[in-house]
């Protein structure tokens, strides 16, 4: 009899506790929801000016628009893009109207384009500011001598670019010379549903294999 007991609470705290973490996954699913309903609506609203003092918490995705015109410098980024393959971000330095000099994420190019010139001269454009968070301890140093970069560093590539740390990535591009990649919420991680998913189907599992002790348990008593 004492062994049933003892079944049932360690069954019955394991169900609990696998049940909680499950419900505890579907709230978290709830708000990372919420949360990137409020990101895409804010990406997608309509361009306004570029703002005097960018915030990088508040002004995310904020989408403006830019006349000016593009200059001489670059810098590229190793990355790859579905159905092309690897290449590189092109980022650009831009000088608006009003003299501000910030950075212009112009899009994806394939590894042959590298190197290909691309239009310098006066464009209005379309886009979203962005403070990319793609450096960590693993990340390699830029070679900035051979031009090559691992991800978008923002202060650095402004250092580099002499603009203000300031990116703006591009909705289209005026031209043909890059393929545009647009911000969006495709890169940030929801898996709570998944997590939500495994604490469930391990509580169902913790609950049968209960289940069949207590059985056992009964039929050698």
């Amino acid at each position: 009899m004492r062994r049933v007991i003892f079944l049932c609470l360690v069954g019955g705290l394991g169900l609990a506790v696998l049940l909680s973490l499950g419900i505890w996954q579907m709230q978290r699913l709830s708000w990372k929801q919420g949360i990137l309903a409020t990101i895409e609506s804010r990406i997608a609203a309509a361009p306004t000016p570029l703002p005097a003092t960018p915030d990088p918490e508040a002004d995310k995705y904020r989408p403006v628009e830019v006349s000016g015109h593009f200059l001489p410098e670059e810098i590229h980024v190793i990355t790859s893009a579905k159905d092309l393959g690897p290449g590189y971000r092109i980022i650009s330095g831009f000088e608006t109207d009003a003299g501000r000099r910030i950075m212009i994420d112009r899009g994806f190019v394939t590894s042959p384009k590298r190197d290909a010139e691309r239009p310098k001269g006066a464009a209005t454009l379309v886009g979203n500011l962005h403070w990319p968070d793609e450096v960590d301890s693993f990340t390699p140093e830029a070679d900035v001598a051979g031009n090559i970069w691992y991800a978008r560093d923002v202060p650095a590539m402004a250092a580099v670019l002499g603009t203000e740390p300031l990116l703006v990535v591009l909705r289209e591009t005026p031209d043909n010379s890059t393929h545009a990649l647009p911000v969006s919420t495709a890169t940030i991680a929801n898996d709570h549903l998944q997590y939500a998913i495994t604490w469930f189907s391990l509580a169902l599992i913790w609950a049968a294999m209960t289940v069949a002790f207590l059985l056992r348990t009964r039929a050698k008593t």
